[in-house]
């Protein structure tokens, strides 16, 4: 059947409809800014920390094809196609969040704290991803080939100035006297502080985006996509035979880039206590402020996000491909420095280079990706998509089991790990070759 174009939306649109991102990625930029710290001060033993971090890619990697999946053959009259997955899992988060800084302080035995953190961040990031889903459902569903660069810039931008919050939190609740040591076993008062306006954020955030997102409905949405209001049902195996080429190949650069992010999540709080504060003893006070100051650098971090995700939001076909490769490179050069560096100066440097890393990888693979798609099952393919986010930090941390005693037990190295990745990744960016569904044409 023919369609119609889709609208052009204005900018004013297009960041409201970003906007609800604000808040979930507040709750992943707090569980993945303080998880390093929160297992090591329950007592985790640094030589497992892989562990808990396969939790959260794995409910990742179920849930958010999951979501897709459903979500594209759900419509509830007044609320939408997507939003409803949103509604539920915010609603979730909100809960575990709650929770989780709590995670020493009901009494439990050491091993009994740390297992109810690992089920705790087992639900957070089945919530969080339930919630995430839904923003970038939504921008392949409403949003035309020419604006996408900038609707994922957006949502970028948006997840970016949550993270900048959120990192920050720590620091500014112990500057403003918030108790930043607790007792063995225990999180820091300014660390609960930070999960429980986080929480609160995140409800108004989200409650914002149901508010003023209108999702197109049935018979408009096939319109638009040139499909059939009923479109054919098939399952998940028979459409990863079906997915487009550039699935596979953005999936490859993808790999690299997540497993240098796991890496980071991981060993990061870590080496900069080792490198700057010279001290691997996770209950000591030095430990405790080299875990505040990983949360400035992680808005340092988010800051360059920002400014840089500013600067890709009117990239093109000819454009784009460079701009990647030129994001992950120096990703690579920030991961060295922060490996190598004993200045609190240079990780600040550091971090600036990985903000841009990181919008290049949130932004510019989800444009290729969505503009070769037909609007029949985006929903799904998008969940699908985040399969290459899940299973390389899933083997990134099953691999460090071998790899950090390897390496001699040393954090800092797993960072150069992180650059190594980098550079394989930004090389893997040639072998794409974007295609466009809606022009219908390669380039």
């Amino acid at each position: 059947m023919g369609k119609k174009h889709l609208p052009t939306l204005s900018i004013t649109t297009l960041m409201l409809m970003t906007f609800g991102n604000l808040g979930t990625s507040m709750a992943f930029s707090l569980q993945s800014a303080n998880m390093g710290r929160i297992f090591q001060t329950l007592g985790a033993d640094p030589t497992k920390l892989g562990f808990f971090f396969i939790l959260p890619p794995l409910a990742g990697m179920v849930v958010q094809p999951l979501v897709g999946y459903f979500s594209d053959r759900t419509w509830i009259p007044k609320i939408g196609r997507r939003l409803p997955y949103l509604i539920l899992g915010a609603i979730v988060a909100i809960v575990v969040m709650m929770l989780l800084p709590n995670a020493g302080s009901f009494g439990f035995k050491a091993s009994t704290a740390l297992w109810f953190g690992a089920v705790a961040i087992l639900f957070m990031d089945l919530s969080s991803n339930m919630s995430m889903q839904p923003f970038k459902m939504m921008i392949s569903d409403m949003v035309n080939d020419s604006q996408k660069d900038m609707a994922w810039s957006w949502q970028t931008i948006w997840g970016n100035i949550g993270g900048v919050i959120a990192n920050l939190f720590p620091f500014f609740f112990t500057a403003i006297g918030v108790a930043n040591v607790a007792a063995q076993g225990e999180l820091p008062a300014s660390v609960k502080w930070s999960f429980y306006v986080g929480a609160i954020i995140l409800g108004i955030s989200a409650a914002f985006t149901i508010w003023k997102v209108d999702e197109y409905e049935p018979g408009k949405y096939a319109e638009y996509h040139g499909i059939a209001e009923n479109t054919e049902k098939i399952n998940l195996f028979k459409l990863v035979k079906k997915a487009p080429k550039v699935f596979w190949t953005l999936g490859l650069v993808q790999f690299f880039c997540w497993a240098g992010f796991q890496y980071l999540w991981t060993y990061g709080t870590g080496a900069v206590a080792q490198n700057i504060w010279h001290t691997t003893d996770a209950s000591s006070a030095a430990f405790q402020s080299a875990g505040n100051w990983y949360g400035v650098l992680s808005s340092i971090e988010t800051v360059a996000a920002i400014i840089w995700g500013l600067m890709i939001t009117r990239l093109n076909n000819k454009t784009r491909k460079p701009a990647y490769t030129l994001g992950l490179l120096l990703g690579a050069v920030g991961f060295f420095m922060l490996a190598v560096t004993g200045s609190k100066a240079m990780s600040a440097v550091a971090f600036v280079l990985l903000g841009i890393a990181w919008v290049t990888m949130n932004a510019i693979p989800f444009t290729i990706l969505t503009n070769a798609l037909d609007g029949k099952h985006d929903g799904t393919y998008m969940g699908l998509f985040n399969t290459w986010i899940c299973l390389p930090q899933i083997v990134a941390s099953i691999v460090s089991f071998a790899l950090y005693p390897l390496l001699g037990n040393q954090m800092p190295h797993m960072i150069l790990i992180s650059a190594t990745l980098f550079v394989v990744g930004s090389l893997s960016v040639w072998f794409i070759k974007e295609t466009s569904v809606e022009r219908g044409d390669a380039f």
